[in-house]
């Protein structure tokens, strides 16, 4: 969502002309989008974002115009064995779904909010089950606060319970057995809203510039912390979203540490990594990693062994930091770190 918001909120601003959302909630194969991937389109056929790299996005604007002029959401498929798909350039391989449905102008706004301020969330639409229900929304925070309906209090609260137990937009089925329905199961859509992720760099290095720059490009927002005001100085990093001269443990109790933080230490100084280490090896940061030999990590094995860590704990430092790409420059041990942390994120 966050890739069409702004040009949905200018168009509102605009006019009121309705506006229809495309949303990729099932893919196989090579699909070259990930579910959850969004197009906005108006009713002359402007549109922003993208569905399938440009595959099906012409097919996908004239189902969202007969979707705003109808009123009624309707789920689309392609794949290589369709002769449509071939027709629309889906050619390359791969299996789409693409829900289309009108803009809900009530949940939006929570949407946009919580997107906008960088808050956790999930928004819920139903697929299939009675027609008084397809299409309806509800919409969630991290905090358990709502908005919209979904029309039987028994499918909220399934809802709910799959928004809690969810965190990447998926496809869902939605078991009710209160008797408010004819059906035991509705399928869902849970489309889940997560945070920018954060890179936290301990050490303003060589390294760390580079790195910077590169995280900035993939979507992170960056905070680099260095006591030493010669390594963490604004000249060095203007491009850093944060900086922090001081100390690790007064540096942290600045910053969140979640499940969408990653933290690079890059320092080789136990001064200043050895502290950073015993705070956010107790976080819930999704990365950390230290740079360094085999040999210096293991005598930064030692030193947290004797501090009090466990062998689990301590194994869910990265080090030596970074995919192993020969890289020999601080540019490329950057795109090496920025890599491994890619792939903690993703899951792979």
């Amino acid at each position: 969502m966050k890739e069409v918001l702004s040009d949905i909120d200018q168009w509102r601003a605009e006019d009121e002309a309705p506006i229809a959302l495309a949303t990729v909630i099932e893919t196989w194969g090579s699909a070259p989008r990930k579910v959850g991937a969004k197009m906005a389109v108006r009713p002359d056929g402007a549109m922003v974002g993208s569905v399938s790299g440009g595959c099906v996005e012409g097919a996908v604007v004239e189902a969202a115009q007969e979707t705003l002029a109808n009123g009624r959401p309707q789920l689309l498929e392609f794949g290589v064995a369709d002769e449509t798909a071939w027709e629309v350039g889906l050619a390359c391989g791969g299996h789409i779904k693409i829900w289309v449905e009108p803009l809900n102008t009530a949940v939006y706004p929570f949407i946009q909010q919580l997107i906008t301020n960088e808050q956790a969330g999930a928004c819920v639409t139903i697929l299939t089950g009675p027609d008084e229900l397809v299409g309806r929304q509800m919409a969630f925070d991290a905090d358990g606060r709502s908005v919209g309906n979904l029309g039987v209090k028994a499918l909220e609260e399934a809802a709910r319970a799959a928004v809690q137990q969810t965190n990447h937009s998926q496809r869902v089925e939605l078991t009710v057995d209160s008797g408010q329905l004819t059906v035991d199961k509705v399928a869902a859509f849970v489309d889940v809203y997560r945070p920018s992720p954060t890179l936290v760099m301990v050490g303003g290095v060589h390294i760390a510039v580079a790195l910077t720059s590169i995280a900035k490009t993939l979507g992170y927002r960056t905070i680099l912390v260095d006591p030493r005001r010669a390594f963490g100085s604004q000249t060095r990093f203007p491009h850093v979203d944060q900086l922090i001269q001081a100390w690790p443990e007064q540096a942290f109790s600045q910053i969140e540490l979640t499940g969408d933080t990653a933290v690079a230490l890059l320092t080789h100084d136990p001064k200043i990594d050895d502290p950073a280490l015993h705070v956010v090896l107790n976080s819930h940061a999704f990365y950390i990693g230290a740079l360094g030999s085999r040999k210096t990590h293991a005598k930064r094995k030692q030193r947290l062994v004797a501090a009090g860590f466990d062998a689990a704990t301590i194994d869910r430092i990265h080090a030596p930091i970074g995919l192993g790409i020969g890289a020999d420059n601080p540019e490329e041990i950057a795109l090496a770190v920025m890599a491994e942390i890619v792939k903690a994120y993703r899951g792979t």
